[in-house]
């Protein structure tokens, strides 16, 4: 039976092979054993932010604050970019704040983030965090303002594309503001977990505020990352990703046909700005299966 700092050495091993450091928490949701690589380190969130913007919403939503079916008509040319999603329609289109919700969480849609975030303010949104004992996990901008300023730091007009930054020294790269925790959203491996944990468990909210933030995180689309590690169809994996140049990150629940629960963080920073090096993004998915696999084990504690 492997020891927890096998475990942590076998992870770190994986992840100077491809490139990457690791910052990492895994943690039981039903009992007391958990495993990290520095868990308590502030890591930038990228869209891993949008999970507290989801339980802000749901939230809001249980206590009669906002209604989820209420209709909104989202018009093309929003000033936030992304890849997919609203960003790309060409036509307006009327949905709710559920369906907009879907869009956050399932495909990363920056523009339904934002939208949600201005709907239920980043004040309420940064006093549910702090209520729930967080310090370090902060929503401090919406997606638009993350990317503008990595526009504004390199003097371009920067749309969501990595590609255009792969060849960028990594000293300028590492310099951006959307990549220092202290400049942009953060949180920690540790503290995402337990945000985690509190979802899972009802605590972050009432019931059913819980229940459509568990929703929301089961139907994300993404396999490559998290979900790579635990292709068994019994196992059900919700999570959530987060991208942005250098940066690949995810947090999400693994639960198991037996009833395990566990709740897993893992933030990577790379070595280069290369946008698609395949193996980084199925590195998360190694890492949690081991950390996940340890924690399984009959007799390991907390270490």
């Amino acid at each position: 039976m492997p020891t927890a700092s096998e475990v942590v050495e076998t992870i770190n091993d994986r992840a100077e092979e491809v490139g990457v450091r690791v910052r990492l928490h895994a943690a039981e949701i039903d009992g007391t054993r958990r495993i990290g690589i520095d868990a308590d380190t502030p890591v930038v969130t990228a869209s891993v932010f949008k999970v507290p913007v989801a339980l802000e919403l749901a939230r809001q939503a249980a206590e009669g604050e906002l209604d989820l079916g209420e209709r909104i008509t989202v018009v093309p040319g929003h000033p936030t970019p992304s890849p997919y999603g609203l960003a790309t329609f060409r036509h307006e289109v009327t949905m709710s704040w559920h369906d907009l919700a879907i869009l956050m969480i399932g495909i990363s849609d920056n523009v339904a983030t934002d939208l949600i975030l201005d709907r239920v303010g980043p004040e309420a949104t940064g006093e549910t965090l702090r209520r729930l004992g967080f310090e370090h996990t902060i929503v401090s901008q919406d997606c638009g303002e993350i990317l503008g300023g990595i526009g504004e730091d390199l003097g371009i007009s920067y749309e969501d594309d990595e590609r255009l930054l792969a060849e960028l020294p990594m000293e300028k790269l590492t310099a951006l503001r959307a990549l220092q925790p202290a400049h942009t959203c953060a949180t920690t491996a540790e503290e995402i977990t337990r945000l985690l944990t509190l979802i899972w468990r009802d605590e972050a909210a009432s019931p059913a505020a819980c229940a459509d933030v568990r929703r929301w995180l089961e139907l994300q689309v993404w396999p490559h990352r998290l979900r790579s590690g635990f292709p068994d169809d019994g196992i059900r994996v919700s999570g959530k990703t987060g991208t942005l140049p250098s940066v690949r990150n995810e947090v999400g629940v693994v639960e198991y046909p037996d009833g395990g629960r566990y709740a897993v963080g893992i933030f990577t920073d790379a070595v280069d700005g290369r946008s698609r090096v395949p193996e980084r993004d199925a590195f998360i998915g190694f890492a949690a299966a081991r950390a996940v696999e340890w924690l399984r084990l009959p007799g390991t504690g907390s270490e």
